[in-house]
């Protein structure tokens, strides 16, 4: 059987995004949806459409192909109304009339960066440079705001750890007149300076990144509000920064500016009114023993001012209102989306393979909006909802039948064909893909775990990603490939979640051998328990790193990529939300190092690591073959040039799943 079509198609596709319709806006009376979508399945370049919802007809706003550039529409903003649309490409401000189709460049500092509208369509905010700037909608008075006092300060934009793991990928917000701005100041200059080199070309010097190492300092982040009245007004909000120092989430309605802060240990967020002087008010408190969890969309309010937020009641995770739970037990919130009035769009789960789309209301309470299996989102607005399920979007409009977004992506070469499972006693949900045509009855098949297994990512659920073609394409070549998500997982509550706090590790080990034997138990015949191997990506390739190291008598074979191999090389935020402070429990840290655990080697190891990956540093990978090496436990090592913590590489996405395939097939002894 051939091994090219889904790796190249993979390559080609990018993981089948291109083509697809992405990031959904709807205009505030519901007439029109705007979303970015590349012409074809293959095409990288995203342009700006509009959807008519009268009629279903869509049309091409912005392209990027006509405008002389090289690359893609990103994100874009609108105005309050959802007329003007601003984004940047290629180097250059461009502001969009969805509606007339008129399209524009405007003059800019060079590189804008998270360009803004402010609600009333006058002007544009973005960042250049570390500084923060306004411009006129019609082209006119491009100005400085905001500089920085020194090199490692910049105005506009979130930092590392609030990106990566706090949700808040914004770090500037207008009023609603559009008349000041509440902005992110980050100083990162008591980060530490980590450095990025690509041995291939020595002549090019290394790449210097301020990085937040575990039990370190963070960045120094503070916020202001920024009038635009003429008088340059400028001033600090004020809260208690040395007890937390997280800026999580802020935002600007209309009652006012807001923000959520965190204390370092993430056990306390308080949500805060900002007043007109920088001073705050709590407006609610969350506490937890081990860690407070943030969700993307909160906190927020409705249009009469009632707070929006989540609580951690028992084994539930609740949406609340004014402090009050509104959704039901076991119902396990995952974002909020939207507020529109009083009425919340959220997303959540009541079974964890499977994300819905619900509203509340007060007086009708909660409500679903989406059906059948699958991962649904969407969002929602005058009247029109973009209800979005594994990819696809549809558009619905009380009385008007439904209208598709048209997709471009090419169909998968391979179908996946995943049986889902209940595994032990702990319900372990599991995906089972055995190759096309199985018939049950004949020699045991080779193994091959293929999990993520821990915080922030399923890969066992009813979705249909990406994920799933790898996994049936490795079984197509022999295997019977099992996921598992276990403890640590997202989607079955804070128990659930919170049991690997101090233990990353042996939680998750634990639950995937269960799964496998589990699976071997309700499938006998069907496993080979002599020949299993496990293949991951970043906390899976520690996973799989992990699971030859302590499980030799289970594993035979492990394939891990962009492995962290020492979690005091990862970043503040998140690994002392499970482990703590390095100082204060070093036994958290010393006891899930894989590097401590190098001599037990004794079954393949592949490590395979990018060279230039900004979040899993080519140390991870360099210090546990050192230590491999020391102990003199024979391993392999795949080194990726100029490829960050995912490939992007056609050549490399490629020919890296077919390299893995023959190192466990090698390994295995799989013909």
């Amino acid at each position: 059987m051939t091994t090219d079509p889904l790796p190249r198609q993979l390559a080609r596709t990018r993981c089948f995004t291109l083509g697809a319709p992405a990031h959904p806006g709807i205009t505030a009376d519901g007439a029109a949806v705007l979303f970015l979508r590349s012409r074809g399945g293959t095409d990288p370049l995203a342009c700006l459409w509009a959807l008519d919802t009268a009629t279903g007809r869509e049309r091409l706003v912005a392209d990027p192909a006509a405008l002389g550039a090289s690359g893609g529409i990103a994100a874009y903003s609108t105005d309050a109304t959802g007329r003007l649309a601003a984004f940047a490409l290629d180097g250059t401000l461009w502001l969009a009339d969805t509606a007339s189709g008129s399209l524009r460049p405007l003059a800019s500092a060079e590189q804008p960066v998270d360009p803004r509208l402010d609600p009333t369509g006058r002007r544009i905010a973005y960042v250049s440079g570390g500084v923060l700037r306004v411009a006129g909608a019609d082209g006119t008075g491009d100005r400085a705001l905001a500089e920085p006092e020194a090199e490692d300060v910049g105005y506009g934009l979130a930092e590392h750890v609030a990106s990566e793991e706090m949700h808040r990928t914004r770090g500037h917000w207008w009023s609603p007149d559009g008349t000041a701005l509440l902005v992110a100041r980050v100083d990162a200059g008591a980060l530490t300076r980590l450095f990025l080199a690509d041995p291939t070309d020595p002549q090019h010097p290394p790449r210097a990144i301020r990085y937040p190492l575990a039990g370190t300092a963070n960045a120094d982040v503070t916020l202001w509000l920024l009038g635009l009245d003429g008088r340059r007004t400028r001033t600090e909000v004020r809260w208690d920064r040395a007890a937390f120092e997280y800026l999580t989430a802020a935002g600007w309605d209309d009652h006012g500016p807001y923000a959520a802060v965190q204390s370092r240990d993430q056990r306390t967020v308080r949500t805060l009114a900002i007043g007109a002087d920088g001073d705050t008010r709590v407006l609610a408190e969350r506490t937890d023993p081990r860690w407070v969890e943030l969700l993307p969309g909160l906190p927020v309010r409705t249009a009469g001012g009632a707070l929006v937020d989540t609580a951690d009641l028992g084994d539930t995770r609740h949406l609340t209102v004014n402090g009050e739970p509104v959704t039901p037990e076991a119902m396990q919130l995952r974002a909020v989306v939207g507020v529109e009035g009083e009425r919340v769009l959220f997303t959540a789960s009541d079974e964890p393979t499977e994300t819905h789309l619900w509203t509340y209301e007060p007086g009708s309470g909660v409500q679903r909006l989406s059906s059948g299996p699958g991962v649904h989102g969407g969002v929602e607005r005058g009247g029109t909802l973009v209800l979005t399920t594994d990819g696809r979007a549809t558009v619905l409009r009380e009385g008007r039948p439904p209208l598709p977004l048209t997709s471009y992506t090419e169909a998968p070469v391979v179908t996946a064909r995943p049986e889902l499972l209940r595994l032990g006693p702990r319900e372990l949900r599991a995906n089972l893909f055995l190759p096309t045509g199985h018939h049950p009855g004949g020699t045991p098949l080779p193994v091959l775990l293929d999990p993520y297994g821990g915080p922030a990512m399923q890969k066992a659920t009813t979705g249909g990603a990406w994920h799933e073609q790898v996994s049936q394409w490795f079984a197509d070549q022999g295997f019977a490939v099992l996921v598992v998500d276990g403890r640590g997982t997202p989607g079955r509550g804070p128990h659930w979640e919170k049991t690997v706090y101090g233990d990353k590790a042996g939680p998750a080990l634990e639950d995937q051998i269960e799964g496998l034997w589990e699976t071997a138990r309700l499938r006998p015949g069907v496993l080979d328990l002599d020949r299993v191997g496990i293949r991951g990506w970043s906390y899976g390739g520690y996973l799989a790193a992990l699971a030859v190291l302590r499980r030799p008598d289970v594993f035979h074979a492990a394939s891990a990529g962009a492995a962290p191999t020492d979690w005091r090389l990862y970043d503040t935020h998140w690994q002392e939300r499970f482990l703590g402070h390095p100082d204060e429990h070093p036994e958290h840290y010393d006891s899930g190092s894989l590097i401590a655990e190098a001599p037990k080697l004794s079954r393949p190891l592949l490590l395979i690591q990018g060279l230039v990956d900004d979040n899993v540093h080519p140390a991870h990978a360099l210090r546990l073959s050192s230590a491999l090496l020391a102990a003199g436990r024979p391993h392999e090592v795949l080194p990726l040039r100029a490829t960050g913590h995912r490939p992007t590489d056609e050549a490399v996405v490629e020919h890296l799943l077919r390299h893995e395939l023959e190192f466990l097939r090698r390994s295995l002894g799989v013909g």
